[in-house]
């Protein structure tokens, strides 16, 4: 028997959409939640986008009606831990990344700086060189706190599946034989600052996804029920050899009830 929550964690990618294709039952999910008045945040690891674009997207290619407050990335993340970090001063960054973790940072407070930065995020930046690389690694063999908006390794593509920011955070961790902080899925920070911008307690919360080794895990991780969604990555036999299976696993969205249904 399933439980009523107050607020939802809700992935993008293979749960309410699969790339370019539409899932019709994420969008009859979210406007059930609309309608019965539930707390819910998209919590992605994508920081390339600001949340304007992923409401944008959401509404031509998904015609799913929803506003920037409802969105929360890995890039806002990564900006809310550093700043919560960050002493008094330090306020310089260097950035491999692009405008959706820039601008995170921006409007923090945080200034650009390649030569003396206080901190170094690693983010997904398809137009990476060696000389961002080269900064990045200079700047934290000097002192420079060393952050990874998160470690996946590939993105999916209509082409296949891409390099993703974790392939880009371990060229810097080899080069400086440092390891990073990781603020996405599946470690917790992304999942305790979410929390935090909810405004609710972990009880009352579900994670909801489609990716055991991300979604899943970092609800299991953070303490809080998750619901494993089979419109995306993992498969019912993958998960069936986890060692702790999701709090619920179902096939399709339009399987789960939302309180005043």
């Amino acid at each position: 028997m399933q439980k009523q929550y107050d607020g939802y964690f809700i992935d993008l990618d293979g749960t309410v959409y699969a790339g370019k294709r539409r899932i019709p039952a994420a969008k009859r999910f979210v406007e059930r939640l609309q309608k019965a008045n539930k707390d819910f945040l998209f919590v992605t690891n994508n920081t390339t986008k600001l949340p304007v674009d992923v409401v944008d997207n959401l509404a031509t290619n998904h015609d799913i009606r929803v506003q920037p407050a409802n969105v929360y990335t890995a890039g806002l993340a990564t900006a809310d831990y550093v700043a919560s970090i960050a002493e008094e001063g330090q306020n310089r960054v260097y950035i491999i990344g692009e405008i959706g973790l820039i601008q995170a940072f921006l409007d923090k407070g945080f200034e650009l700086n390649e030569r003396h930065p206080d901190f170094v995020v690693v983010g997904l930046d398809s137009d990476v060189t060696y000389h961002k690389f080269e900064l990045a690694t200079l700047a934290i063999r000097a002192g420079a706190k060393f952050i990874g908006t998160n470690p996946d390794s590939n993105i999916p593509n209509e082409r296949g599946m891409l390099p993703g920011a974790g392939s880009l955070v371990e060229m810097v961790a080899y080069t400086t034989q440092q390891r990073p902080i990781i603020i996405g899925k599946p470690e917790t920070i992304i999942m305790a600052n979410a929390l935090k911008q909810i405004g609710l307690e972990k009880s009352q919360v579900v994670m909801v996804g489609d990716n055991y080794k991300t979604d899943i895990t970092a609800g299991i991780r953070f303490g809080v029920d998750t619901l494993l969604v089979y419109t995306g990555l993992s498969t019912r036999e993958q998960v069936a050899r986890e060692k702790i299976a999701p709090t619920y696993e179902i096939d399709s969205l339009d399987e789960w009830s939302v309180a005043d249904d």
